[in-house]
C-alpha cells in the first residue's frame, strides 16, 4: 500500500480513533489494514489536553484507501455534511456493509442508503452502478427511481431497477 495518495480523509474522534480504525478494518477486510499509530507527547499538553503516550493518530487502509483517524477530543462531531460512500457490486454486498456498519448506529439516521455507524460517521451504501443509472436516466426514469429510493432505508437494487424500467 505504498502508492502516494494525494487526498487522505482525516476523521476526528474524541478518544476512539484506534478502536474505530480496527473496527472499520475488520469490516472491509480485503486490502485493509492498520498502518502507523502515533502518540501524544507532553509537548502541547496545554493545548491538546491528551495524556502523554495516548494515541494521537492512526493511519489505516480500507480496500487500499488511506484514511487517518485523529483523537482530537470532544470539540467536533461528525455530521451528514461529510460521508463515506461504499459502492457495492451486488445486493449481497449492500446487505453486508449495511448490517456491519449500521450495527450500533442510529436507526433514525437510516434513509435512502445512508446510515450512521456507532461512532456517528455517515456512510452511503449504494450500488456501484448507481451513478450510471442516474446519469443515463430519462426524467421519467429519474422520477420513478427517486420515488422508490425515498421509500427505502437500505437500497434494494432490484426494486430500483424495476422503478427505472417502469415496472
Amino acid at each position: 500500500m505504498a502508492t502516494l495518495q494525494k487526498i487522505v480523509p482525516c476523521l476526528w474522534f474524541d478518544t476512539q480513533a484506534e478502536e474505530a480504525a480496527r473496527y472499520y478494518v475488520s469490516i472491509f477486510k480485503k486490502n485493509s489494514e492498520i498502518g502507523a499509530v502515533t502518540h501524544y507527547t507532553k509537548e502541547g499538553f496545554d493545548i491538546h489536553k491528551k495524556p502523554e503516550g495516548s494515541v494521537m493518530t492512526v493511519t489505516f487502509y480500507l480496500q487500499g484507501q488511506e484514511i487517518t483517524a485523529l483523537n482530537g477530543g470532544p470539540l467536533f462531531k461528525f455530521s451528514e455534511a461529510v460521508s463515506l460512500e461504499v459502492r457495492c457490486d451486488n445486493q449481497a454486498e449492500i446487505d453486508y456493509y449495511w448490517d456491519k456498519l449500521g450495527a450500533g448506529g442510529d436507526p433514525k439516521a437510516q434513509q435512502c442508503g445512508w446510515l450512521k455507524d456507532k461512532y456517528g460517521l455517515s456512510w452511503q451504501i449504494a450500488p456501484a452502478e448507481w451513478p450510471n443509472m442516474w446519469r443515463d436516466a430519462t426524467p421519467a426514469q429519474s422520477d420513478r427511481m427517486m420515488k422508490a429510493m425515498l421509500q427505502m432505508k437500505k437500497l434494494d437494487i432490484a426494486t430500483l431497477k424495476r422503478a427505472q424500467e417502469g415496472k
